[in-house]
């Protein structure tokens, strides 16, 4: 993996960690999910016609993952509700690449260094014993989320080799999966939306912005590189999240967790040497 593809799916992490944290910081959680699932969609109808559609064989990968990224962001949206965001986020986040790494490689015979595996199990050990410092919550639900995770991973990372375009089946994607949720709560929660809407739509925008970004990287990226590198990298956007916990939502950060910080750090260094 080069310098250039490793930097930009770190930068990635940072925008996947941001717009998370503007879903926990929004005062009703579904309803930013919508703004920036919403945003997502918009910006996406706006790039898609100077763009090449997906090739034929992807389109089935595009609607699967459609299906499964919408249930995702509500999931999301229902477990940043029930738990701190600094124990939820880890926990689905820090089962993901594990997953995505033992069925990646056999799902696209990706053989990776014994330096590759040291890495993401690093990475993954030092986000989950974030989350076990956390408080009590509902951990069953991030951790369903999990699968969600590594399973949108697979689906998306075949999708996009097949794609011929991976920015043009990421907003694809977006468009797709974005659309749901608003229409739905056009229906059932009108009153509240349009009222939401006036008072949050920046930022929904800047989520909807990172959102789509920070996919359209890593998907960019596993054109290029093994996907299970690729989405344990993308994962060190706990890193980031720590801060944003720390900084902006006010939540104690223990000791353990730098501790498990210094384990991701390790983590990554691995991956880049691998």
């Amino acid at each position: 993996m080069s310098f250039g593809i490793f930097c930009a799916v770190l930068f990635a992490a940072l925008l996947h960690a941001s717009w998370n944290a503007i879903v926990k910081l929004g005062g009703d959680k579904l309803l930013t999910t919508l703004l920036v699932t919403g945003w997502a969609a918009v910006l996406s109808a706006m790039i898609l016609p100077w763009l090449p559609a997906p090739a034929e064989q992807s389109w089935p990968w595009l609607a699967a993952s459609a299906v499964l990224q919408t249930g995702y962001y509500v999931l999301v949206a229902r477990a940043y509700h029930s738990a701190d965001m600094s124990l939820s986020y880890p926990l689905m986040r820090g089962c993901a690449p594990l997953l995505v790494a033992i069925a990646g490689t056999w799902l696209f015979n990706e053989h990776l260094p014994a330096a590759a595996w040291a890495g993401i199990a690093l990475i993954s050990g030092g986000i989950l014993c974030m989350a076990g410092s956390g408080k009590g919550g509902n951990i069953r639900l991030p951790l369903g989320i999990a699968v969600v995770i590594a399973t949108y991973t697979l689906v998306d990372a075949q999708g996009a080799r097949l794609s011929g375009n991976a920015l043009s089946y990421t907003l694809w994607l977006f468009l797709l999966s974005g659309l749901p949720l608003p229409l739905w709560a056009l229906f059932a929660r009108r009153a509240q939306l349009n009222s939401y809407l006036r008072g949050n739509w920046q930022r929904g925008l800047i989520g909807g912005i990172g959102t789509t970004a920070s996919y359209a990287i890593a998907l960019w990226a596993m054109t290029l590189a093994p996907v299970a590198v690729i989405a344990a990298l993308r994962e060190t956007s706990i890193l980031f999240a720590l801060l944003i916990s720390a900084l902006l939502l006010k939540e104690h950060i223990s000791r353990r967790r730098l501790l498990a910080a210094g384990l991701i750090v390790a983590g990554v260094m691995l991956l880049r040497l691998a």
